[in-house]
C-alpha cells in the first residue's frame, strides 16, 4: 500500500492518481498509521507549514524510521524541498536525498506553467508537467540520478529510494510517474503499456475524495 501524507496540500489529487492505477492509497496524518507502507507521497502544498507540521506531528521521526526500514518515498514541489539535504538559504528537513533545492526559483504564483517533456526512464510518450510557484534543483551528490533536465534546472530526480519532482504529476491526467513511483515500491498496477493518460481523467475528478476536514 502507499500512502500520501495528510497534513496540508495536495493530497487528494495523489490518492485520485493511485486509485486509477488500481493501488490502495492512504491518508496519513499519525504516526501509527506509516508502518508497513510500501511508499508514501509527500504532496505539494506550502513547504515552510510542511516543515512545521511534520516536527510537531512526530511525523518526521516516523518517516525517517520507515525510510530506514526500507519504505520509498515520492516527493513532488514542496515535498522535494522537504526530502532535501540542502536547501539553499534554509535548514533542510528529512534530508533523504542529496539535492540542492531553491524555494520559489521561478517567482510569484503568476509564473506558474505547463509543458510537455520527454522522460524516457518513465515514459517513452512525452509527460505534461504542471509547475505552480515551483523550486528548482540546483545540483546533485552521489547516488542521485537525473531524470529531467530542463535549461540549467534539474525537474526531475531519484535516489534508489526517493524519487522527487518540482512539478505536480498528479495535476494531469498522466498516470506514468505515479506508476513509475509505484514500480519503484515494488508495487504492480492495473494500467501498463506505451501511453499512461487516463481519457476518463478530468481536472473534477478528485472530489471523490475530497471530506470535511478532521
Amino acid at each position: 500500500m502507499i500512502g500520501v501524507l495528510d497534513l496540508q496540500g495536495g493530497v487528494v489529487e495523489h490518492l485520485d492518481h493511485l486509485k486509477r492505477l488500481g493501488l490502495a492509497g492512504l491518508r496519513v496524518k499519525k504516526p501509527s498509521e506509516i508502518s508497513n507502507l510500501a511508499g508514501i507521497i509527500i504532496p505539494g502544498g506550502e513547504s515552510t507549514c510542511l516543515f512545521r507540521l511534520l516536527t510537531i506531528s512526530g511525523m518526521k521521526e516516523a518517516i525517517v524510521r520507515e525510510f530506514q526500514q526500507g519504505m520509498k518515498i515520492f516527493g513532488t514541489c514542496a515535498g522535494a524541498i522537504l526530502l532535501a539535504k540542502t536547501v539553499i538559504g534554509e535548514s533542510p528537513c528529512l534530508a533523504l536525498i542529496d539535492i540542492e533545492v531553491e524555494r520559489n526559483s521561478f517567482g510569484s504564483q503568476m509564473d506558474s506553467f505547463f509543458c510537455e517533456a520527454l522522460v524516457p526512464r518513465v515514459s517513452s510518450m512525452p509527460v505534461p508537467l504542471t509547475f505552480i510557484r515551483a523550486p528548482k534543483i540546483k545540483k546533485i551528490g552521489p547516488g542521485v540520478d537525473i531524470l529531467l533536465k530542463i535549461g540549467n534546472y534539474i525537474a526531475a530526480a531519484e535516489s534508489p529510494d526517493v524519487l522527487v519532482t518540482i512539478f505536480h504529476p498528479e495535476l494531469a491526467g498522466s498516470l506514468a510517474f505515479h506508476r513509475y513511483f509505484a514500480h519503484k515500491c515494488g508495487l504492480k498496477t492495473i494500467k501498463e503499456g506505451r501511453s499512461m493518460d487516463d481519457p476518463t481523467w478530468n481536472a473534477k475528478s478528485w472530489t471523490q475524495f475530497a471530506r470535511v476536514a478532521d
